[in-house]
């Protein structure tokens, strides 16, 4: 894994939740127009700080759970 010695502010990012959420807050929420990053969080704890997965990495995630 490489790890980037930048940071990305989130402090103005808009979260949003999957549209095959519950509506509960048992969700993970991104957040988009991170060029070449994929700000992810837990939205049972907004107020901690998200982490960030390049976007290959990201992609590769989401493949591997829509392939089973």
């Amino acid at each position: 894994m490489t790890h980037s010695k930048h940071t990305i502010d989130l402090t103005a990012a808009s979260w949003r939740k999957s549209s095959h959420s519950d509506g509960g807050n048992g969700c993970v929420e991104v957040a988009d127009g991170y060029a070449g990053a994929m700000p992810v969080r837990d939205s049972k704890e907004p107020t901690k700080p998200g982490i960030t997965f390049s976007v290959t990495a990201w992609s590769a995630f989401i493949g591997s759970i829509n392939a089973n």
